[in-house]
């Protein structure tokens, strides 16, 4: 066997098969599927975001190539703008975004696939690039997960005619695409054959990206050329730490996903968790979860803040004290696992925040919305330090044991840190599979909202739901609750799940 991938969506998966059947590596097939999903799943990942990927290589060596996106080097009058607030339909509740031009970020996802291709890839780009063109160009189904999101923010893909021309049904007027409907990307296609034979510089300082600067300029946007000219993909040691018989490896500071996630590992580690599903095993989990809150707020976590005060042995003891008595950017995500049979390993999330609305002409590029979303702008909006690079929730993870190397992550907002925890969770202290790790319910508490998924025995529920007045029951699983795709190498043998939750899908080779 040659290696397994797990994703949230069929052709993001059959991508990265494909790079792996023809003998590429697992970073090769990461690549593949990262250009895959921007054509599959284009509300949650695009050519014009940016992203993290973890990569462990054979024997050995560990690095997180941080791609996500930068704020612009200056600002202009918020009166020259183009950035408007539209309302996003959730069916049980409503929340507001902003767009336009004033929303578009420094994007890192093409310098980000170059750079990584280029130290770690052995397959050539047009190889890599092949199955999304593919897809873009003949044609997915739109699936019912995909069409849901769609319907959730239609106002974006509604809000220009560029969007209108790429995501608009062809059956229903004034809809985007819906369910079962074939959903070609032509434009998106031919830009992925481009950049494969031109290079990162067609979009970084060439055609593509004057195209952009002379939009934004003229638009109501904040980037000007030296916004691309001056960006770099960041190379970072992850946050490395042993939970239990794990050693695990996951997003560092900047970005706080990761360290919160390590945070909770610190305070849960002490205690008998009981048997899953158990009230112990449930409060502990609830509270574990309502301490990190209160210490990532009493330590600044905002989007473009450090996180590595929340690590200091001091506050982690001080709020395992408290645990024993008793927001960052963080928008519409996809993650893609990853692992080899000569021993490397691939975490990848991916995020475009919502969209901006704006498409570059010709391209089939959405570009993303990160300056117009609230966990960046604590202060209010425009408030954000320039050229500083963004802070994210997303943590691509990697678990190492004796026998096996996990790669995970997810998608999912502030849930996607819960989601991963739980996952990990139940592999390193319940022992279980690692299907059945992924699909057990959960739960997630924020701002003294417990959340929790059906599954667990309702004594145990009921006795949790009675320390959180504040507490919703889902009636079934649900994409809130994040998506950890997980895929496995122990020894010659390959396992895995894609999460149901989003989509998952699971294919070895």
């Amino acid at each position: 066997m040659k290696g397994a991938v797990a994703a949230g969506h069929p052709a993001t998966a059959e991508a990265a098969a494909w790079i792996l059947e023809a003998g590429g590596n697992a970073f090769d097939a990461a690549l593949a599927g990262l250009c895959a999903a921007c054509v599959a799943e284009p509300v949650l990942t695009s050519p014009g975001g940016g992203g993290f990927l973890l990569a462990h290589r054979e024997g050995g060596k560990n690095t997180l190539y941080d791609f996500f996106v930068q704020t612009p080097l200056r600002k202009r009058s918020v009166s020259e703008l183009d950035f408007y607030p539209i309302v996003a339909d959730f069916g049980t509740a409503q929340q507001e975004f902003h767009i336009g031009m004033g929303s578009i970020a420094t994007p890192g996802t093409i310098k980000g696939l170059f750079q990584i291709h280029s130290e770690l890839g052995t397959l050539p780009m047009r190889e890599i690039v092949k199955p999304a063109v593919d897809f873009a160009r003949q044609g997915i189904e739109l699936n019912r997960l995909q069409a849901y999101i769609f319907s959730i923010v239609a106002p974006i893909y509604l809000s220009t005619g560029g969007a209108r021309h790429i995501y608009s049904s062809r059956r229903i007027d004034d809809s985007l695409v819906v369910d079962g409907e074939i959903f070609r990307q032509p434009e998106l296609a031919d830009a992925l054959e481009l950049l494969a034979i031109e290079g990162q510089r067609l979009f970084y300082q060439g055609e593509m990206g004057a195209g952009l600067i002379a939009a934004c300029e003229s638009g109501g946007g904040y980037l000007h050329k030296a916004d691309l000219d001056n960006y770099q993909v960041v190379k970072r040691e992850p946050l490395d730490y042993q939970y239990l018989n794990a050693r695990i490896l996951t997003n560092p500071p900047p970005s706080s996903g990761g360290s919160l996630i390590r945070f909770a590992h610190a305070l849960m580690e002490p205690h008998d968790q009981g048997e899953f599903g158990s009230v112990q095993h449930l409060r502990l989990l609830s509270d574990v979860m309502k301490q990190t809150n209160l210490a990532r707020m009493e330590n600044g976590q905002t989007a473009n803040g450090s996180a590595a005060k929340l690590l200091q042995a001091e506050t982690i003891t001080r709020f395992r004290s408290a645990l024993a008595g008793h927001p960052v950017n963080s928008r519409g995500t996809t993650h893609i696992s990853v692992v080899d049979a000569r021993g490397n390993a691939a975490s990848l999330t991916l995020s475009n925040g919502e969209g901006s609305g704006y498409v570059l002409p010709g391209s089939g590029i959405m570009l993303n919305n990160m300056l117009g979303e609230e966990d960046l702008n604590p202060g209010g909006f425009h408030q954000w330090d320039t050229d500083v690079r963004v802070s994210s929730m997303m943590s691509p993870t990697l678990a190492i044991d004796r026998d096996r190397i996990i790669a995970t992550g997810s998608g999912g907002s502030n849930r996607l840190r819960t989601a991963i925890l739980q996952t990990l969770n139940n592999l390193y202290c319940f022992g279980m599979d690692v299907q059945a790790a992924v699909n057990s319910p959960r739960l997630h508490v924020e701002k003294e909202l417990l959340s929790i998924e059906p599954g667990f025995p309702e004594s145990a529920v009921n006795a949790v739901c009675a320390g959180y007045p504040q507490h919703h029951r889902w009636s079934q699983q649900n994409l809130f609750f994040g998506g950890t795709h997980t895929a496995i190498r122990d020894g010659s043998n390959f396992s895995g799940a894609g999460d149901p939750r989003r989509g998952g899908v699971f294919l070895s080779v």
